[in-house]
Order: C-alpha cells, then structure tokens, then sequence
C-alpha cells in the first residue's frame, strides 16, 4: 500500500535506534549506561505531583478549551510578564501536549510547499523533520565550535533569500548547550527586521537551565517589532522534570494563535487536564527544586567536561545551558578495533556501545556527524564509570 508522500519524507531517527538497542541489551541483562536521553533523572517535584492528585479528587478529568484552562494560561501569561518582561493576552497563548506539540503546530499554520525555515546546525531531530513534514525546505546553516555553535548575522543574512519564511532559533540549544546573549539575538533580530514577512520560531524550553551567571533572553522581548514577529516556544518537562506529563505551550501573535488553537482543537481537542493543573502549580510555585537541579547538572557538567577533555583528541566547547555535551571526536575516524574501522561518530557510538555498554548519540541525527551528544541527566556514578569505560577503549583504536 503506497503511504502519502509526507510520511515517506519522514527520517528515521538515529536517536531512537540508539535507544531501542539500549534497551534490547538492557532486557538482555546488560548493564547499559545511558547517555541519550532528553529528560532530567529527577522526580517531579512534590507540590506539582500533589496539585494533580487534588485535581483529580475535584473531579477535573473532563474536557478543557482545547487551547488551555483559563487558569493555566493566566499562569503562562504571568509568567512571561515576571520573568521575560513580555505582555501577552490569554487568546495569544495556545497550550499543547509537549512543547514538541507547540512546534508541529506553529509550522503547520505559517509554513506550505515553496517556503523556507533557517535552521542552524546543530539542531534538534524533530526541529528538522517538522519543517519537512509540513512541506517547507530547510535551509541548514552550519555553526561550528569556534563560534560556539551560533548562527552569526552574516550566515542568516547570506541565507536569506525571498522565499526564506521562518527562521528558528534555539536557545538554551539541544544538541550544544549553547546560549545566545542579548547582544547575540540583538544582530540577529536587526537582519530579520530588515526583511518582510519572516517569522521566528523560538525554542526556549531550556530557559531555566542555564548556568555560569548567564540569563535567558527571549528575542521577543527586545522590541515591539520582533515580539509581533516571534512565536515564543515553552513549557514544563525540562525544567520541572515533567517530561511525562506533556504540557508544552507557544505566545505568539493572535492570528497566528488562533490558527494553532483552531488545529489543535481537529486533531488532539486539549491538552491532559490533570497534567495542566500540575503545570499551574510548577510555573506560580516554589522554584526552589530547579535551582537544586540546577546545581547538580553544573556539578555532572563539570566534571564531564573534564574527563572528556583529558581524552586525547577530543575538542568540546563548555555549554552554558540545557544538559548536554557535543564533544568532536573526529580525530578518531579511520582508526579501528578488532577489525571494526571508524568512519564517523555513528561508527564511533555504535562501537561505544557494543564494546562497553555506553550509550550516546551520533551527531548526524543533528547534523554534524563529528560529533556525539552525551546528556548528563543521570547520576554521578553512571558518569564516572562510563567515562572509564570511554577512556580505556579509546585508548585501545588503531
């Protein structure tokens, strides 16, 4: 049976082929260390979990506006007035199940066959195949480790052309850990502004994990212009640890969320109700349980950067938020182990993990196949013998 074009333009990702022979040796009985997954290894903290009990018990497992509970976007709206100096209205925020939910529907709503989305690289899979998927043509822009994995102004100006309809931005960044500064999306902004019609996607769901004295800064708030342009990307599974519950949630211009309201509202209705009461109580509550996480992800961060740096050959640029490292170790491609010859960081992972159980994933599902993503959502002790584990096979290629 032929399958409609969209879905056979879909990739496969290495991420979850990484993850799926994890898995499969894990259920074999091997001990595997982990290092791909996207979620932090903290429980959700207690007063969300206790909110979603007490919504429960208040019989709140019906519908809701497909677009939010009055209450959780007053939340939301609170929350980028406090903490983001952005005045939004309640119809201009749109709450989906995950923020990956978000994205699929601001691409849906503002981009068609013929358009262009800027896409710096590294970028997240999923940033990637949404584009696809909606029937635009990414345009990948390559950053690299001496600019810190930031697109500069020359690159998205030379990448422009009059097809270009959104440029998409992530900052903290998932592959890099990297962190626009105010001066940084400033530049940016200005190229944008000089160009009708181009809408920015911003992708901050890594907002509260940044470390190193740095502060999140959101393009939309650096001007009116730029706010009326930008499609402000969150929510509550990275920083709450809540990753299960999926509540994600865009601020954009009123049109354009009332476009992605009325697609939600086709094809998921609303967003989990208890899990948006939880959301009500992680966004107006204590935060003192992201700051401990916060804590604890510098430490593994640290520590790993340390050890990865000790390594001959490999090069990897200190990230200043989310929790990931993007270490280039294309210094060992064309040596070889028992016979197996490393030509990319997909041999290299692939390699890693049949030889000593460590999971990471290949830079090509980011676009960069010199390098490979290590999270350090996980504990101290995975970290330090893992990267033994690293070390000593390392040492062993030919």
């Amino acid at each position: 049976m032929k399958l409609a074009a969209r879905a056979a333009n879909i990739s496969s990702s290495p991420t979850l082929a990484i993850d799926s022979k994890a898995k499969q040796l894990k259920a074999e009985g091997v001990r595997v260390f982990n290092f791909g997954v996207g979620e932090p290894d903290f429980d959700t903290p207690q007063h969300i979990k206790d909110a979603a009990i007490e919504a429960i018990n208040a019989g709140m497992t019906k519908y809701t506006p497909a677009a939010g509970t009055p209450q959780l976007k007053k939340a939301i709206v609170d929350k980028f007035k406090r903490e983001n100096g952005l005045d939004y209205e309640p119809n201009q925020i749109v709450v989906s199940s995950g923020a990956k939910h978000s994205l699929y529907n601001a691409f849906q709503v503002l981009v068609e066959e013929g358009d262009e989305v800027i896409i710096p690289a590294p970028f997240w899979v999923s940033h990637l195949e949404q584009i696809k998927i909606a029937g635009a043509e990414p345009v990948i822009v390559m950053t690299t480790e001496d600019n810190g994995f930031k697109i500069t102004p020359q690159q998205l100006e030379e990448a422009i052309t009059p097809r270009t309809k959104v440029v998409l931005l992530n900052s903290p960044s998932n592959p890099t850990g990297a962190v626009y500064t105010r001066e940084e999306l400033e530049r940016l902004g200005e190229v944008i502004l000089k160009h009708d019609n181009i809408v920015i996607i911003s992708d901050e769901i890594y907002e509260k994990l940044i470390y190193d004295g740095l502060e999140h800064v959101s393009i939309a708030c650096l001007s009116p212009e730029l706010k009326e342009r930008t499609i402000v990307v969150n929510g509550v599974s990275k920083a709450y640890s809540m990753t299960g519950w999926r509540i994600g949630y865009a601020a954009a211009p009123l049109n354009i969320a009332k476009a992605m309201a009325n697609l939600q509202s086709h094809a998921t209705s609303n967003p989990t109700s208890i899990a948006q009461a939880a959301s009500i109580a992680a966004l107006s509550g204590t935060q003192q349980p992201v700051e401990d996480m916060k804590k604890e992800f510098v430490k593994r961060r640290d520590y790993m950067l340390e050890r990865l740096l000790s390594i001959p050959g490999i090069t990897c640029p200190k990230p200043n938020g989310a929790f990931y490292l993007f270490p280039n170790v294309s210094s060992y491609f064309g040596k070889g182990y028992q016979g197996k010859v490393i030509n990319n960081a997909t041999d290299l992972a692939g390699l890693l993990l049949d030889e000593v159980q460590v999971a990471v994933v290949p830079g090509i599902a980011f676009g960069n196949d010199n390098f490979i993503r290590f999270s350090y959502a996980t504990d101290m002790n995975t970290i330090t013998e893992a990267l033994d584990r690293i070390e000593k096979l390392l040492s062993k290629l030919e």
